[in-house]
């Protein structure tokens, strides 16, 4: 109290409502979407497990209960029902629809939530227990008896074939088309951007670059239309950091149709189209991104269950090791910084076109 009366002194209403305008924003949408998701989820959790609202700071004690609730192990579970989150704990979230699982949560779930329950305490000044040698170490041996492999966020790939499926389907002069393939291409081939990336892209972002060689190491042919693209701040950027990715030929092409067409010379370069093909001024939102993807999978007689806007991502990957395309200079597109994770779709393309599982 005694701070918040020294900085009432200080900051005036005015102050306080640009500085909350600076934190949506440097934080971004979803991130704070994610956060007001999980401070939901675990004041609930806090009152069905304890029947007290949420301790702030929250005991050591607390925040290893939140482990052995979200990471058990499902075959203990089997002899010991008592093992794991309380059944009337799992009934009281349900019923506020907050769980939706029936067995363990998976561990970047929990993560992200203890990341989030640290992300408060710090915001309000309080020391929570998230370094405590105990709970790190409970979270790493539950993670190992759990046992839950990984779910990637699209079960499939968007690759070369799957993005000329989805092209196919943009064949008309219909507006939305047209707006369609420019996004599907641009994503594709800046290195499977992500979907808020695609969704929060502005024509001042772009700049002209001079033409390049299909062939570079032909200097007979054919140039190609170049753009390159400011990230500006992305989830592993700073807006500062001036991460650039390049298009090159056809996105560039299906990139200027769309802005020509639609009459766009600045701000948001996708954007919403009603079912009259009138053009919304505000950007397109993450969420539409996904959906577009999937309204085009679904179009192309695919399963949209099976693919969403973070198969570009994989998808661009997959194609660039096919490719042969090193690694570093794949990540310098996709704008990776785990090695780990990149390659992880290396590997994956280089086991199907690898003799190791053909011996039989």
């Amino acid at each position: 109290m005694d701070r918040r009366d020294r900085l009432a002194e200080i900051l005036t209403d005015d102050d306080v409502a640009t500085l909350k305008h600076l934190a949506r924003e440097g934080m971004g949408e979803n991130s704070l979407r994610a956060l007001a998701s999980d401070l939901a989820y675990l004041e609930a959790w806090a009152l069905a497990s304890t029947g007290s609202p949420l301790p702030w700071p929250a005991p050591e004690a607390l925040a290893l209960k939140f482990v052995a609730h979200h990471l058990w192990d499902p075959a203990r579970r089997e002899s010991e029902p008592a093992h794991g989150m309380p059944s009337e704990v799992a009934d009281s979230l349900r019923a506020r629809d907050l769980l939706r699982v029936e067995g363990p949560h998976a561990p970047a779930t929990v993560r992200r939530r203890l990341a989030s329950w640290s992300t408060l305490h710090h915001w309000k000044g309080a020391l929570g227990p998230f370094k405590s040698p105990a709970l790190r170490s409970a979270l790493r041996l539950s993670v190992r008896a759990t046992a839950r492999p990984r779910m990637r966020k699209s079960q499939r790939a968007v690759t070369r074939d799957v993005l000329e499926a989805l092209l196919a389907t943009c064949g008309s002069d219909r507006l939305a088309d047209t707006r369609d393939a420019a996004l599907l291409l641009v994503a594709f081939a800046s290195g499977g951007r992500r979907r808020s990336e695609v969704a929060a892209l502005r024509v001042e972002q772009l700049v002209e670059e001079q033409a390049v060689l299909e062939d570079p190491s032909e200097p007979n042919s054919p140039a190609l239309p170049c753009l390159s693209i400011r990230l500006g701040r992305t989830k592993t950027a700073e807006a500062d950091a001036d991460a650039r990715v390049l298009l090159v030929g056809r996105p560039v092409e299906a990139l200027r149709e769309w802005l020509l067409r639609a009459d766009i010379e600045k701000g948001a370069i996708f954007r919403a189209i009603d079912q009259w093909g009138g053009l919304d001024d505000r950007a397109l939102t993450p969420q539409a991104v996904n959906a577009i993807l999937k309204r085009r999978v679904a179009a192309a007689g695919l399963d949209p269950k099976l693919y969403s806007a973070h198969g570009l991502r994989s998808g661009y990957l997959t194609e660039a090791a096919r490719a042969g395309v090193s690694l570093p200079e794949a990540m310098q597109q996709s704008q990776h910084r785990s090695v780990q994770q990149a390659a992880s779709y290396y590997n994956d393309a280089e086991r199907r076109l690898g003799k190791a599982a053909r011996l039989v």
